[in-house]
């Protein structure tokens, strides 16, 4: 299955196809963003608090991925789609634990003990792992500024989560351990479905992902179906989190990537943290202090340096080049 993702020489001049391409990919990026963002917000509003409790992580993460999975089955179904090839099974499955199994299950059980203001900085930290993740799988080779960069926001995030974790000394809560569990999923999660967006539909790899997981997903989501009657408001969240966050939006960010590449695409996750802030203020009544607005302005510009800094490619070995399928 083959993407045309630039226009023919003889269409444009040379050099302007790639820019092109690379535009189209930081704005559909940006649209994925953009969906991705409300993600924590609607999370939060889904499972509520400690005090008083909605929906269950477990249920909240297994139950969108079936969702999903049933819709991504429908449109492969519809659209008679081919089986992956069998090189794409492995890198399928590591992507379905990234994005369908990994990052869902350990925000929702984050969110329930951290307001989405404070979590949506450490989301901040997800654009320095993608590109990372995306560096390695791409055989790129990023410079020593850019690593200095990429510690320079880690070191903000773990400091902000440890002047909000309320406990004395430099202690993490168990929540800001599980959200930063969730970034290095969903990063590795995005740089192997982007790999596999080269050489498949971008809305593919993501429906593939979903449908290989129902067998798992579908029988978590069972046992831990809602006891007791949940008010509309949480079953509004977490149809958007099926539907939006775990569905159309990676259909827009998959693209994003094959057509930008994972590096520079990433870095649209910049907005991220702002956008899922100023959605918990109405959404969920939150607070946006100048804290959290300095520390994301901080991590924001690491991040965007670091996007600055050469990143070389290395060559690779004639025996590892993969052509697209005709």
């Amino acid at each position: 299955m083959t993407l045309t993702t630039t226009a023919s020489p003889a269409a444009a001049p040379p050099g302007t196809a790639g820019a092109s391409a690379e535009t189209r990919g930081l704005w559909l990026g940006l649209l994925g963003v953009a969906i991705f963002a409300l993600t924590l917000p609607m999370t939060r509003l889904a499972v509520g608090s400690p005090e008083a409790p909605q929906m269950g992580a477990v249920f909240i993460a297994m139950g969108r991925a079936v969702v999903a999975g049933l819709l991504s089955a429908a449109l492969l179904l519809v659209r008679r789609a081919p089986l992956p090839q069998r090189a794409d099974w492995l890198p399928l499955a590591v992507t379905a634990g990234g994005v369908v199994f990994g990052f869902p299950l350990l925000t929702s059980l984050a969110m329930r003990h951290v307001q989405a203001v404070h979590a949506s900085v450490i989301v901040g930290l997800l654009p320095l792992a993608t590109a990372a993740v995306g560096a390695l799988l791409h055989r790129q080779r990023p410079s020593a500024g850019f690593w200095l960069c990429a510690t320079a926001g880690t070191a903000l995030v773990v400091a902000f989560a440890v002047l909000r974790s309320g406990s004395a000394g430099l202690a993490l809560h168990p929540a800001d351990l599980l959200l930063m569990a969730a970034m290095l999923c969903a990063a590795v999660g995005y740089g192997f479905g982007a790999q596999l967006s080269q050489r498949m539909r971008a809305d593919a790899v993501i429906c593939w992902a979903l449908v290989i997981a129902l067998p798992l997903s579908v029988p978590l989501a069972a046992l831990s179906w809602p006891r007791s009657p949940l008010p509309g408001t949480a079953w509004g969240a977490f149809a958007y989190v099926s539907v939006g966050s775990m569905w159309l939006g990676f259909f827009a960010w998959y693209r994003g990537l094959a057509l930008g590449g994972t590096v520079r695409v990433s870095q649209m996750q910049l907005v991220q943290p702002f956008l899922g802030m100023l959605a918990a203020v109405p959404l969920l009544g939150e607070k946006l202090d100048a804290v959290s607005i300095g520390f994301g302005l901080a991590v924001l510009a690491t991040v965007a340096l670091g996007r600055r800094m050469p990143v070389r490619s290395r060559p690779e070995p004639p025996a590892e080049r993969r052509t697209a399928a005709p």
